[in-house]
C-alpha cells in the first residue's frame, strides 16, 4: 500500500487531469528536417500549448516525442535526450505545473534522465513488468535496472508511472496473467502508479478494467488513452486521466491543440469529479 498520498502531494488535487504535449519531429528522427522546426519553434509551440492547458485548469503536463516515428526500441540517441531536456526545462520555467516525461518507445532510463535535467516530476514508462510484443518488437521488463538507475543518479523524487497491458502491443505471451495481476506485479516492483489504456492511441480503456485495477492495488491508477468529455464520468475510479488526442483539432493527435476542446475537457472533468480549478 502506498504510504504517501501521491496524487495530492504531486498534483495538489485528489484527482489529476494531465495534458499531453506531443513534440514535433526531433533531431535524428525520419520526420525531422534540418532547421525546420528549430529548437526555438519546438519550445514556442510546447510553451503555448502548456499555457493553454494551465488556463483551462489542467493539473499537470507531459512531454512525449510522439512524432519521432518509427520509434526505436528501448533506446534513443543523445540528441533526443538533450532536445527533450531543453524543451522540458523551458516548459517548466514558463508554466509552473508538474511535468511528466515519456520517451518512445520504452526508453525509460532516458525519460528519467530528461525529467531530472528539466525539473520534471514523473515519468511514464513501458515494459516495467512482464514482456510484451510492441510495434518495435519484444519489450522486456526493466523494473529492476530502471529503479536502480533512478537511485544511482539520485532521482528518487521522480515518480514512475508504469503502463500495464499497454496499447499498441500484443500480450499473448502473458495471456494467463490478467490486468489486475499485472498491476499487482508493478506495485510489488515498486512502481509509483500504473496506467491503463485502450488498444491504441485515442481508444478508450475499459472502465470495468480500470475499476478492477483500482480495487486490486494500493497505488494510483491512471487512464492513459481515449479520454473524452463524453466518457470522463465512466472513469470515476481512476486517480488521474492523461489526455491528448481528444483535445486536438478534429480529435487527431497529429493536429494542433484546440483551446475550445481543452476547456471542454477540463469542464467535463470538474463536473464529473466535483473538483475545482
Amino acid at each position: 500500500m502506498d504510504l504517501e498520498p501521491t496524487i495530492p502531494t504531486l498534483f495538489g488535487m485528489p484527482r489529476a487531469l494531465i495534458g499531453m504535449l506531443h513534440l514535433g519531429p526531433l533531431p535524428g528522427s525520419p520526420g525531422h528536417r534540418r532547421g525546420e522546426p528549430s529548437i526555438d519553434l519546438h519550445i514556442e509551440r510546447a510553451v503555448t500549448e502548456a499555457e493553454t492547458y494551465r488556463a483551462a485548469g489542467f493539473h499537470a503536463l507531459m512531454i512525449e516525442n510522439m512524432f519521432d516515428r518509427p520509434y526505436l526500441r528501448s533506446q534513443v540517441g543523445p540528441e533526443v535526450v538533450a532536445t527533450m531536456a531543453v524543451i522540458g526545462r523551458e516548459v517548466c520555467r514558463a508554466v509552473p505545473l508538474p511535468l511528466g516525461v515519456q520517451v518512445l518507445a520504452a526508453a525509460n532510463e532516458e525519460a528519467i534522465a530528461v525529467a531530472v535535467a528539466c525539473g520534471g516530476s514523473f515519468v511514464r514508462v513501458e515494459g516495467f513488468v512482464f514482456a510484451h510484443v510492441a510495434d518495435e518488437g519484444l519489450v522486456e521488463a526493466d523494473a529492476g535496472p530502471l529503479l536502480r538507475y533512478r537511485s544511482a543518479i539520485g532521482a528518487e523524487h521522480i515518480r514512475v508511472f508504469a503502463d500495464i497491458k499497454k496499447k499498441h502491443s500484443s500480450h499473448a505471451i502473458t495471456a494467463d496473467v490478467d490486468i489486475v495481476e499485472t498491476a499487482k506485479a508493478a506495485e510489488f516492483a515498486l512502481a509509483d502508479g500504473v496506467i491503463v489504456t485502450g488498444m491504441s492511441t485515442g481508444h478508450a480503456a475499459d472502465p470495468d478494467e480500470v475499476t478492477a485495477v483500482t480495487r486490486g492495488v494500493g497505488i494510483p491508477v491512471f487512464v492513459g488513452s481515449g479520454i473524452t468529455p463524453d466518457n470522463v464520468a465512466a472513469f470515476a475510479a481512476a486517480d488521474g486521466l492523461i489526455v491528448g488526442s481528444s483535445v486536438k483539432q478534429r480529435g487527431d493527435w497529429r493536429m494542433p491543440l484546440d483551446p475550445v476542446a481543452v476547456q471542454r475537457m477540463a469542464d467535463a472533468f470538474r463536473a464529473a469529479t466535483g473538483t475545482s480549478r
